[in-house]
């Protein structure tokens, strides 16, 4: 009975699975990484989960890693650069550093919110445009979605955008771009650095991206009630964060075990909150993206508690205002909260990071994603010998 019950609230959810994530008996065995929203600050933050990770030989054996907003800066590098990382017999990738986190900590160095929007407004073209060539210039040169690796040469990278038109999720991968309400692009050619853009296009001075698609080449899908113009030639996007700020959708329909790294913001009480439009525009959206937040977690918090059934999953989430004395480990690395909480409260923003807190911010991603793997997924797991950047500290 309950995987009835599961199958139904699945199959009459707001959403729906596109192929290959139709729902069959429940998940498939495998590992899935989830990179939240945060701007720089998460995209940052999860270089430290990476680090982790591939100490730990996890990384090579993702199955998919999901991102939206600044975690698919983090998740574009990686999927770009994936073929160079030099794996070990120990699966691990010793050209990690090289090619994942340094250009990630160098575009962490630039502050390019505030100049594109400046751009934007009094200069040709929109701001997602000047966000496009800051990615483009930095990291990504030219590369497109095909340059991402296969589903037999790595994982599959979902980065994630929300369609403004339609109110659902729009994929970007390598095999396709799709919106279930709209339809499915196969190899699609887009600008790794545009799809990064429309993913981290926070609202509301950075978004929408907008999309020109060729309506010709979209897969026919009479079951898609947006299949026709003008959603098929053009797609106004705006960031995944306001979807689903965790990006665990594409991941959590498809396989049994889910990891999440989660470095985005949390909204705190105001007692008097703006009235000036704009403003108070920025907190209404603050409201929205900390009910989002609160519900995926929810979702996934609950899903690892059931012990069987299509809804149950394994894994583990580690976010960074998680107190890592929660984890009960005895060996975990010394991040004192009153520490922490400071990498914590740093704006959501495309705005240069000093040095010392982008390796504390990495210290925290790390040390956290350790305890977290520790704790729930792999007891086994050999304790740490210490921080990344240990003269930081964090």
């Amino acid at each position: 009975m309950s995987v009835d019950i599961n199958k139904k609230l699945i199959t009459t959810a707001p959403v729906s699975f596109i192929e290959p994530d139709k729902f069959a008996k429940g998940p498939e065995k495998g590992m899935a990484l989830c990179l939240s929203g945060g701007g720089y600050r998460a995209m940052v933050f999860h270089l430290g989960a990476l680090i982790r990770l591939n100490e730990t030989g996890l990384l090579r054996t993702l199955k998919r890693i999901s991102s939206v907003s600044g975690g698919s800066i983090t998740a574009g590098v990686l999927g770009l650069k994936w073929s160079k990382l030099n794996f070990n017999a120990d699966n691990v990738a010793v050209s990690l550093i090289d090619e994942i986190v340094n250009p990630v900590r160098d575009m962490a160095s630039r502050t390019i919110d505030y100049p594109s929007v400046l751009k934007g407004k009094l200069w040709f073209g929109t701001v997602a445009d000047k966000v496009v060539k800051s990615y483009d210039s930095v990291l990504f040169h030219g590369a497109t979605l095909q340059d991402l690796p296969s589903d037999t040469e790595g994982p599959r990278f979902v980065l994630n955008a929300t369609n403004v038109q339609s109110g659902a999720l729009w994929r970007f991968s390598k095999p396709y771009m799709a919106d279930y309400l709209v339809g499915r692009w196969p190899n699609p050619k887009v600008p790794l650095a545009m799809a990064v853009a429309a993913s981290s296009a926070f609202p509301p001075f950075l978004s929408p991206a907008t999309l020109d698609l060729n309506p010709r080449a979209v897969l026919p899908d009479r079951k898609a009630p947006l299949h026709k113009s003008p959603y098929i030639k053009q797609a106004v996007l705006t960031d995944g964060g306001v979807y689903d700020n965790l990006g665990l959708e594409t991941a959590w329909k498809r396989y049994q075990t889910i990891l999440v790294s989660d470095g985005g913001g949390q909204m705190e009480a105001d007692e008097k909150p703006a009235s000036e439009w704009a403003l108070h525009t920025k907190r209404i959206l603050d409201v929205v993206d900390n009910q989002v937040r609160c519900l995926r977690k929810r979702q996934l918090i609950e899903s690892f508690k059931l012990k069987s059934g299509s809804m149950s999953r394994s894994g583990a989430y580690w976010g960074i205002r998680t107190q890592i004395k929660d984890y009960e480990l005895a060996d975990a690395l010394d991040c004192p909260e009153k520490k922490t909480q400071k990498l914590a409260d740093i704006d959501t923003r495309l705005k240069e990071l000093k040095k010392s807190d982008q390796e504390k911010l990495i210290n925290w991603g790390y040390a956290v994603c350790d305890a977290a793997l520790r704790k729930h997924l792999d007891k086994g797991i050999e304790k740490p010998k210490g921080f990344p950047y240990p003269a930081a500290d964090v």
